[in-house]
């Protein structure tokens, strides 16, 4: 239900070359911090890692907003990766309720109404609720302060429900638990970086497929 790393990446890449932005290393630095905590927290790494990369696929469409997570959903579907599709859909929304997302409103009302009815019927387990943490400290250019990326999301977009902060904020403390340790160390938010050789590996693909 979900594919392979390897499969994961050349998704993404591809992905990258419809719509290149900042929306890619993001969702590396995602995957990094998940495949970190599932250690720790007894998940399955792999899994968590391809869930991270994955999460913000529905950007290889276009500029969206709440639309990303529509076109994510389908697509990852038409591919019959449904966990995945799962994690498009629930990494949004730690409130589960479509009122609490932060951003613009541009799906149409066929699809805002599928994410509506779609979330009432998932019971969100430990690989959403490890998504959305992961998405809540992966900036794009490394990991941060929970409190920092939120406050940066707030000014770009001018709000952030106060519900689904907190909700982050409980997210941190849950892992913090489950693991038994700072979830900065379990990610190595002080030393971590893109490894160099991604960025060569993209572009040597990107040229080879030219």
């Amino acid at each position: 239900m979900y594919p392979t790393k390897e499969k994961a990446e050349e998704l993404l890449i591809d992905a990258e070359k419809s719509n290149p932005g900042m929306w890619v290393d993001h969702s590396r630095i995602t995957a990094h911090c998940a495949e970190k905590i599932a250690q720790y927290s007894g998940l399955d790494t792999e899994k968590a890692y391809v869930l991270g990369l994955l999460h913000d696929i529905g950007r290889k469409f276009g500029v969206f907003h709440l639309k990303h997570v529509s076109e994510g959903y389908k697509y990852m579907l038409s591919l019959g990766y449904d966990d995945v599709a799962r994690i498009c859909l629930t990494h949004s929304f730690n409130l589960d309720r479509i009122e609490a997302y932060v951003g613009n409103f541009d799906t149409s009302e066929e699809d805002t109404e599928m994410i509506r009815e779609k979330l009432k019927e998932t019971t969100q387990d430990d690989y959403d609720k490890l998504i959305q943490l992961c998405d809540a400290i992966a900036g794009a250019e490394g990991i941060m302060d929970i409190i920092d990326r939120m406050n940066d999301v707030k000014s770009r977009y001018g709000a952030y429900d106060p519900d689904k902060w907190q909700t982050n904020l409980d997210l941190k403390d849950y892992f913090e638990k489950k693991m038994g340790m700072d979830i900065y160390t379990a990610v190595d938010k002080e030393h971590y970086t893109l490894n160099p050789d991604q960025y060569f590996d993209k572009v040597f693909k990107f040229i080879g497929s030219l």
